[in-house]
């Protein structure tokens, strides 16, 4: 069973300071979930839970754990996950996300899925959520920049879309295209990418159990500054190639032209796997650094192949993964 933390070290006063702390937590899931129900795509709807996420007690997601993908490590705190983020469409800096983010609109959310299917859709984010059952899967992240967390995420595997829409013979990359949008992500006026930011898997990577079409984290709704309302968690790989705010899911015939490897292609491969290895051509990727176990005396940690997650070696087979990285 998942235990909230919520974040401390502030001294701002809460209403409950001045009503009995029974009545304002009653009283404000009350009003969560009345906005989520009633009032869903509206601003009244995110101004209501913009405290609730600040708190780590955002509207909640039934979902059943599933133990055989997840990892027993010890869970980065919320407050950690956070606010220590990589989301250049409201900043470059970590903590920009979670200072900038309040300004994304996450409903009314619509995501296209087209290409090479039979069956192309447009879903709402209440669709996509109903669309599998949830499970909590304790993931891995490990950043291309060498520092890792491990997360509860909250959704289901990718493949159960994607056999929804009966990809053709021809679909044989997936590509995910994510918001960009001037007005909501102060970033997105920066040039430091070729916006929208745009990811992509191979067929049988998406198809893979572990590619996780994430709508959650922590028993909750993801918070902006964590890809809300959709992303996708493909603990595998670097974290950069798990889309956040996605709004087409596009079947290709072609590799996609993801962002990353436009901008850098001498840095970032397509494939983008965890491997100690390969260096990035500025640091070593042999260890990592766990978000959270900081200190001076704090041994970093030896960085895995595929992350530790050993089970999709077999996608890889006979493949130079120094070439292909």
């Amino acid at each position: 069973m998942l235990i909230q933390r919520r974040p401390n070290g502030t001294d701002l006063p809460f209403p409950s300071e001045i009503t009995p702390r029974e009545v304002y937590e009653a009283r404000r899931r009350f009003i969560a979930r009345a906005a989520a129900s009633a009032v869903a795509g509206s601003a009244l709807w995110e101004m209501a839970n913009r405290e609730a996420f600040a708190q780590g007690d955002a509207p909640r997601l039934s979902a059943k754990p599933n133990p055989a993908l997840s990892t027993t490590e010890q869970q980065t705190t919320f407050k950690d996950a956070t606010h220590y983020n990589n989301f250049y469409e409201f900043g470059t800096d970590k903590s920009d996300p979670a200072r900038n983010a309040q300004s994304l609109h996450t409903r009314p959310w619509t995501v296209t899925i087209d290409g090479e299917i039979k069956k192309p859709l447009t879903l709402d984010i209440d669709s996509l959520l109903k669309l599998a059952p949830l499970e909590e899967r304790v993931y891995r992240l490990r950043c291309v920049e060498g520092w890792s967390m491990v997360i509860p995420w909250v959704g289901y595997s990718l493949s159960n879309l994607i056999r929804r829409v009966e990809p053709t013979g021809n679909a044989r990359f997936v590509e995910f295209v994510t918001l960009a949008d001037k007005s909501q992500m102060p970033g997105v006026r920066s040039p430091v990418l070729d916006w929208p930011y745009v990811e992509g898997l191979r067929m049988d990577e998406a198809m893979h159990p572990l590619t996780l079409l994430t709508l959650g984290m922590y028993g909750q709704v993801l918070p902006n500054q964590n890809g809300a309302p959709v992303r996708v968690a493909v603990p595998w790989k670097y974290g950069f190639k798990s889309a956040k705010s996605i709004v087409r899911i596009r079947f290709v015939k072609e590799q996609p032209r993801t962002s990353w490897n436009l901008s850098a292609p001498a840095e970032y491969g397509f494939y983008s796997n965890v491997n100690p290895d390969v260096d990035h051509p500025r640091w070593s990727q042999a260890s990592e650094r766990r978000i959270g176990e900081d200190g001076f005396f704090q041994r970093k940690r030896k960085t895995l192949m595929f992350n530790g997650y050993n089970e999709v070696a077999s996608l890889y087979a006979g493949m130079d993964l120094k070439k292909f990285f």
